[in-house]
């Protein structure tokens, strides 16, 4: 299976740390965070990586080049200098994806999710990692039914943790150009082909520069 990591965001609500760098490439400990990213994505044994680019993209393929130094294979997707939204950025790169379910991660998260669960995962359309509501978002994404199906409606609902395997039909003829991911799971879950498991462990959003500093000391009292 192949992996894709989602790193073409602006990072606005990063900025000004995100004026003049990628977001992917700060530094969430010791690492950048497409650096934890990519550890993650091996240890679980995934080895060839689509890494999807836009604002200040050059940065992250110069960083990280064709992978070697982890012992991986990374192409770019290169969405130019305006990033066509998760669902629109995953569509441009389906031809460097394959056609089989792959796995997609973001790049501004620090988790400790056991990936190769994932690695060969029967899947419908898709099937997302849901977490615990963060205070940021306390309302949640979509609800988790006993039998492993999401929905958009329903009550305890769990937040969308960014990570998550979709087979390529999901994103098949959609229109070139930018596009949220949202619309296009709602709609596979009102036909009831999105499935979905509950992650308890470990999980951070870098959203904001206050996150950045709060994950940071998080990481430098675990180290």
């Amino acid at each position: 299976m192949k992996a894709m990591i989602l790193a073409a965001g602006r990072g606005e609500r990063m900025r000004p740390l995100t004026d003049t760098a990628p977001k992917p490439l700060l530094k969430a400990g010791d690492k950048t965070l497409i650096e934890h990213s990519i550890e993650n994505l091996l240890k679980a044994g995934f080895n060839e990586i689509v890494i999807n680019i836009a604002h200040l993209g050059w940065q992250i393929k110069e960083y990280c080049g064709n992978g070697a130094r982890w012992g991986v294979s990374i192409c770019y997707s290169d969405e130019g200098e305006t990033a066509l939204e998760t669902a629109g950025g995953i569509a441009k790169a389906l031809p460097l994806l394959g056609e089989k379910p792959f796995l997609v991660v973001n790049a501004d998260i620090i988790y400790d999710f056991p990936l190769t669960r994932l690695r060969d995962k029967s899947i419908n359309l898709a099937h997302l990692v849901l977490i615990d509501n963060p205070p940021h978002h306390p309302t949640g994404d979509f609800s988790l039914n006993e039998n492993g199906i999401l929905s958009e409606y329903g009550a305890d609902k769990l937040t969308f943790s960014g990570i998550g395997v979709y087979a390529p039909a999901l994103f098949a003829n959609l229109q070139p150009g930018p596009l949220k991911l949202r619309p296009i799971l709602n709609a596979a879950m009102d036909r009831e082909q999105v499935s979905g498991e509950k992650h308890t462990g470990l999980w951070l959003d870098i959203g904001t520069p206050e996150r950045l500093k709060e994950i940071n000391e998080t990481l430098n009292q675990s180290s």
